[in-house]
């Protein structure tokens, strides 16, 4: 064979294309991964570090493996220390802790099936708990881009092990967000399948209840290989559950926040500007967009560690905790026993667990074939800052993820271009557990485009909210447009707003300076008349329409309707719908109502 130089990153398609064309070996692979992690052991990527003499039962074994029939053949794949390797000892960054399994974990073992070879096993936040990837007593695993910036956590050796090209894959798991914060942190892909969709069993618990095994890959294809052959219910494993991923599919709208994101950390303007970013960058997608009071995330997300969630932590490990003081690190026994707080009767678990139920109906009903999506992280750290303030950076690092699982949803972290240099950004979508394709259809659409267009992620920020941050100079061949009526979000004519390529901005109200009437038309619309003096605030939506539709959407419009500059409550003017004055004389009153939407509620109920 000849020489072989291997990229940066390892990925799939670039082994079995040298693989198929016999021009490299996996024993090299091996080799090559060894000599990357030796080069970086003082970043502290491993636990139990690869070796090729520990490694070669696993080579000697793809000679007797058909490539054909086991789609992962000679993949090298890095494990999370609280996973189960038969064979290798299982830590959980707690070296009193540590076991050696006879056995692999049951989603390690299905990997190795499929030709995969498990390379040893990766650092992490002491047993899964943290955000940050600073608390193990094997060393602060390092940012694989800006040493001085935290790895992220619980899964850092195995995101970091990726991004460093010292694996193709890594297994990491996520009970708050361990399998996507340290993914936007590296510049990876962290794929969350449905809880139970992947088996648990022989990973040691965080919250048995909520963990999820996941895998962080330099692409959604890899990481969607890894899923082919991991997914699959266990008949050993109580919390195995079928979850069938459909084909690929693009999900009906996507939801943003309504109220900016907030932002933290040293790099907050930087965030913030990369979000605006990717903002736009989803806009330019041509999905229907939605902009939603995502308080019942927030609220939702409050329950893992103001709820009694935490005491399932402690039910897992507390007698170890208890029969060993001292040994485990401070910052992880102090999240340890908060579970043993004398709150946290049974009462409480049945209180939250009734709370948290509504929040899933309600999430349910709100995504539907919708996917939400939001910043990985609202910011990051220094180490030197998750040192001084241990609690309240790793806090932060959990904003936009605790929900997911509490709400059992399906989610994956993608790379979004940059907030700085080497500083990279990353978005996750969400979507309920039955609708996994539709992350398979946006992700791919998502980085396909955004790789065409070669954007860096690193904008001109502005600290204005969502809506201005997309209605910039990207859009200049749009129109933003006002409707108040049928053409709303529910109404009979939405479906012609979306026809025009129209995509839904945000709801707002006009000036307190219009009568709003019912036209005895078939059926029967509004008209938004504006007056010299006097009148009311009426409710309606903003639409962002292509110029290139707009002459034509306007051309139907029967009088005595038509297109006009309505002037909004913050002095701002935009086109969309009014009407001629002429109409007043034959038409009902319906002012009081404030609105199109508050009448037919009111006329509904009489």
């Amino acid at each position: 064979m000849t020489a072989v130089t291997f990229p940066e990153m390892l990925t799939m398609q670039w082994l079995r294309e040298k693989y198929a064309a016999q021009q490299l070996a996996p024993e090299a692979v091996i080799e090559e991964v060894i000599s990357r992690s030796e080069r970086d052991a003082a970043m502290n990527i491993w636990i139990t570090p690869p070796t090729l003499a520990r490694l070669r039962p696993y080579l000697e074994r793809l000679a007797l493996l058909d490539p054909a029939k086991t789609p992962l053949w000679g993949i090298p794949f890095a494990v999370k220390d609280n996973i189960d390797v038969a064979g290798l000892p299982t830590t959980a960054a707690c070296a009193e802790f540590a076991y050696t399994p006879d056995e692999n974990a049951t989603v390690v073992e299905r990997l190795v099936r499929a030709g995969a070879i498990p390379l040893g096993k990766t650092n992490l936040d002491q047993f899964a708990t943290g955000l940050v990837g600073m608390r193990s007593p094997y060393g602060e695993a390092h940012n694989a881009l800006r040493p001085e910036l935290i790895s992220g956590g619980s899964s850092s050796g195995s995101a970091v092990a990726v991004a460093r090209g010292q694996a193709v894959f890594s297994l990491g798991t996520d009970t708050a967000g361990s399998g996507r914060v340290p993914a936007a942190l590296n510049g990876l892909v962290g794929y969350k399948p449905s809880l139970g969709a992947w088996p648990t069993k022989g990973v040691v618990p965080a919250c048995a209840s909520l963990d999820c095994v996941t895998v962080f890959a330099h692409s959604i294809d890899d990481a969607l290989a890894v899923d082919s052959s991991a997914r699959g219910v266990d008949l050993a494993d109580p919390w195995s559950r079928e979850v069938i991923r459909s084909a690929s599919g693009l999900p009906s709208k996507l939801y943003l926040p309504q109220e900016r994101p907030t932002f933290y950390g040293p790099f907050a303007d930087e965030y913030a500007q990369a979000w605006d970013g990717s903002v736009r960058q989803l806009l330019a997608l041509g999905l229907a967009i939605e902009y939603v009071d995502c308080s019942l995330f927030a609220e939702a997300a409050a329950e893992l560690y103001e709820g009694p969630w935490v005491a399932e932590r402690w039910a897992d490990l507390g007698d170890f905790i208890e029969s060993h003081p001292g040994v485990a690190v401070p910052a992880t026994e102090q999240v340890l026993r908060s579970g043993a707080a004398e709150r946290h009767t049974a009462a409480s678990v049945f209180d939250s667990m009734h709370r948290l139920q509504a929040f899933k109906l309600a999430a349910k009903a709100l995504l539907g074939d919708a996917v939400l999506v939001m910043p990985t992280c609202g910011g990051t750290w220094t180490r030197e800052q998750v040192r001084e303030l241990p609690i309240q950076t790793n806090t932060a690092m959990g904003a936009y993820t605790n929900h997911c699982n509490l709400l059992d949803l399906s989610a994956v972290a993608l790379p979004s271009g940059e907030a700085a240099e080497r500083l990279p950004f990353g978005i996750t979508l969400f979507a309920l557990a039955d609708r996994e394709h539709l992350l398979e259809g946006l992700g791919k659409l998502y980085a396909s485009r955004t790789m065409e267009s070669g954007w860096s992620g690193r904008e001109e920020y502005s600290p204005n909210n969502a809506f201005a941050a997309v209605a910039e100079s990207d859009f200049d061949q749009t129109t933003l447009v006002a409707v108040c009526g049928l053409h709303m979000r529910g109404f009979a004519l939405e479906q012609q707003m979306l026809a025009f390529g129209a995509t839904f901005v945000k709801e707002a109200k006009t000036a307190a300076k219009y009568e709003l009437i019912k036209l005895h038309t078939m059926p029967a619309k509004p008209g938004m008349i504006k007056l010299e003096r006097g009148g009311v605030s009426v409710a309606l939506e903003l639409w962002r329409m292509p110029l290139a539709r707009f002459g034509e959407f306007a051309a139907l419009i029967p009088a005595p309707l038509g297109i006009g500059k309505v002037e909004l409550e913050d002095g701002a003017e935009v086109p969309g719908f009014i009407c001629e004055g002429y109409a007043l004389e034959q038409a009902e009153r319906i002012s009081e109502y404030g609105g199109w939407r508050k009448y037919q509620q009111a006329i509904s109920i009489m």
